[in-house]
């Protein structure tokens, strides 16, 4: 029978659980998972691959395995394990990319300052760099670059999910706005194959979309449209939906309220809002969106939002909230119209 943990020990557990993102980083970087793809091997065939020192590496795979990650035999050989699956480059769930961006520098820095945020109700990333994230991204390209690989990875699954969670095929043209380089759009269309699209983002993020393969896709192209443009000022007039995936907890109410106003204005008759983002739980039930709304706070100065606080805000944007949607996700769409 296995014994509940003491308090003591379960507290233990969190208090050194940034060991772990540390040891998945260094796993994700050295591409160890995916050096094991055709069979497990042991330590030394593993650093002479990764270029590791084997006796160090022996450690942190050893400290890997016993959370799950990597798995070791009596033949001294480490096999990859459903979990160590999501850190391969090629896997269609990989979070590869999502654990380089998270845990590298200029982010454990920025966590790092989480108390500032607390205390001052202002962004520790902007605290500890300078500038703000999205301004910084733009003068740190290497790292930008990762950004937007790491969402592209983070959004394979969350794309599907919200692409069969909603009656896409009813609508005649959609904008995804600040759609980066149109993996949640490309997915609509794919999905539905009489929709039109088009992605509207900033000019040169929609200069580089087209380079990126989502919406230049055979089975895409022919029905979606690249826009350059700045969401505060306007979108694209006449669609039918105007989908808003992590774009709203990006920013403060004020912002919110003028992106989503914009969208009011432009779309077409009987059109629809369609904000994709976590929808904070009440209660102490553990939720994903709880811990995304600290990042937010940490990285932007922003927040995840409550079922009421969308209401709110959608209000303020002249948009009724019609209903929730759950998907298959951790995310939800929050349907607005007309109000």
């Amino acid at each position: 029978m296995r014994l509940p943990k003491r308090a003591h020990d379960a507290m233990l557990e969190r208090i050194a659980a940034y060991w772990q993102s540390q040891l998945v980083f260094v796993a994700a970087k050295l591409g160890i998972a995916d050096v094991l793809v055709a069979g497990p091997l042991t330590v030394d065939e593993i650093a002479a691959r990764v270029g590791a020192h084997p006796p160090y590496l022996k450690r942190v795979l050893r400290a890997l395995a016993s959370v799950g990650i990597f798995a070791s035999d009596p033949h001294g050989r480490f096999h990859l394990t459903r979990l160590a699956q999501t850190l391969r480059s090629d896997h269609p769930e990989s979070l590869r990319n999502f654990a380089l961006m998270l845990v590298d520098d200029y982010n454990w820095s920025a966590w790092g300052a989480l108390e500032h945020s607390v205390r001052t109700g202002t962004s520790a990333f902007e605290h500890v760099h300078g500038a703000p994230a999205f301004l910084w991204m733009r003068e740190h390209p290497e790292k930008e670059k990762m950004f937007s690989a790491s969402m592209a990875s983070l959004s394979a699954v969350e794309n599907a999910a919200v692409a069969r969670a909603y009656a896409f095929a009813k609508l005649r043209k959609v904008v995804d706005v600040g759609g980066a380089h149109g993996h949640l759009l490309a997915a609509i269309l794919r999905s539905y194959i009489k929709v039109r699209g088009v992605l509207f983002d900033q000019p040169p993020v929609i200069e580089e979309a087209g380079r990126t393969g989502f919406i230049s896709a055979a089975d895409v192209a022919g029905r979606c449209e690249a826009v350059g443009g700045d969401f505060f000022e306007s979108v694209p007039a006449g669609a039918d939906a105007y989908v808003l995936k992590y774009i709203i907890h990006d920013w403060d109410d004020e912002k919110g309220v003028r992106i989503l106003q914009n969208c009011r204005k432009a779309m077409a008759a009987e059109g629809r809002v369609l904000v994709v983002d976590h929808v904070v739980a009440a209660g102490n039930k553990f939720d994903w969106g709880k811990l995304i709304d600290i990042n937010m706070m940490v990285m932007m100065g922003s927040k995840e939002r409550t079922k009421d606080e969308f209401r709110q805000l959608f209000a303020r944007a002249g948009l009724r909230l019609k209903r929730v949607i759950r998907t298959a996700s951790s995310l939800s769409i929050l349907e607005g119209v007309a109000g």
